[in-house]
């Protein structure tokens, strides 16, 4: 036998789950009415504890919140039925909230009602769920974040800083206050590609926060250490020893490369290839490896803008085909204008790309030696040059 006390903890416990409290606030088919039970005194109660379940029958009898059930006993230690409470039953979300009893729970409810009522249905679960986002922000901002998603694109930035965005009346500090939570809106419209992308690249904006490049030696004897983290801005400044740089787009597929004589590679960059411009890079013989989808292509044209020559690897309409059994959809596409800077079979490639249901293949699924005898390749074709 439960007191209303201890239901309400109960009742806390589930505010503070994120699943069950999605389910009750977001309208989830079956989540309502609840249903929690009380549960009916003893035989043994009701002989030796009389005092204690009549203060437990008052302490019910005084909830006004929701429906107690009532239902009568027969006990043979009493002259006639007891009516005991058996569930306390509840309707709705406010009588929920009501029921906690709890100011900072009544305060969390009221924010996240101005937020559903305000915002696209789109976003009622994320910002149900993910309390951290939100909490501790004023809600017109909040607010203005999720029309901001709503009014966003992919590559809107068109290489401007993300600051000089002037787009639902934000100011210059917006993104910088509201990014995790921005970035968290995009997933939601567009299948987690900003988080994955990093939201500069996603909205095709120029990189303003350091970003760290992953540097490995593999002549073995180039650099102090087989790998180091330098940042971006460092390396458009000073010159990585060995004749040729191995441009590579994802750092996961660090494990796919080979030794080669005189050659350290760059791996991570994404849409970072400002150091790219860098004079030092023309003195190198340089190639890039990255995924076969719109937005590798898209790094790809950018790195070509950047410096010429630069030699593209296995991202060919010939290794598409050998390997689309291991080609994916695309969930979110680059523009669909070729970017400049590929050559004529690039170009058609994305165009491929554009209008398969699977133009995506990812570089970590290129076979290693497949990868290794392309780069050695390369080295051996550009070694006399």
């Amino acid at each position: 036998m439960k007191s209303p006390a201890q239901l309400r903890i109960k009742l806390r416990k589930q505010w503070e789950n994120a699943s069950c409290r999605e389910a009750r606030l977001v309208g989830i088919a079956g989540s309502w009415p609840i249903s929690l039970s009380i549960g009916k005194p003893s035989s043994s109660k009701i002989k030796n504890q009389l005092d204690a379940v009549k203060r437990h029958l008052e302490a019910w009898r005084k909830v006004t919140v929701g429906q107690v059930v009532f239902e009568d006993v027969v006990y043979r230690h009493a002259s006639q039925a007891v009516s005991v409470p058996v569930a306390w039953r509840l309707n709705k979300p406010t009588q929920w909230i009501d029921a906690i009893g709890d100011a900072s729970v009544r305060a969390e409810f009221r924010d996240l009602s101005e937020l559903v009522q305000g915002s696209d249905r789109l976003f009622h679960s994320l910002l149900v769920r993910k309390r951290s986002l939100w909490r501790g922000k004023p809600m017109q901002e909040v607010l203005m974040a999720t029309r901001l998603a709503m009014a966003i694109e992919p590559g809107c930035a068109q290489g401007r800083p993300l600051r000089t965005l002037s787009i639902e009346g934000i100011d210059t500090k917006f993104f910088e206050r509201n990014a995790k939570l921005v970035t968290a809106l995009l997933d939601v419209r567009y299948e987690k590609q900003a988080s994955e992308l990093g939201l500069e690249t996603f909205l095709g904006a120029a990189q303003e926060a350091e970003h760290w490049l992953l540097v490995v030696d593999l002549d073995g004897g180039l650099l102090p250490y087989e790998k180091l983290r330098v940042k971006s801005s460092e390396l458009a400044k000073r010159a990585l020893p060995g004749t040729r740089v191995l441009i590579v787009e994802n750092e996961t597929s660090q494990h796919q490369l080979c030794p080669m004589e005189g050659t350290i590679a760059v791996l991570g960059s994404g849409f970072d290839l400002s150091w790219t411009q860098a004079g030092w890079l023309r003195e190198k013989q340089v190639a890039y490896w990255g995924d076969i989808d719109t937005w590798g292509l898209q790094f790809l044209a950018k790195a070509k803008q950047s410096l010429d020559p630069i030699e593209s690897l296995l991202m060919d309409s010939e290794t598409f085909e050998l390997h689309y059994g291991s080609a994916v959809s695309e969930p979110i596409q680059a523009d669909c204008k070729v970017p400049l800077g590929l050559d004529p079979s690039e170009a058609q490639l994305y165009l491929r790309l554009l209008s398969d249901r699977r133009g995506r293949l990812e570089q970590e699924f290129l076979p290693a030696p497949l990868v290794h005898r392309r780069l050695k390749e390369w080295m051996e074709r550009v070694r006399g040059e």
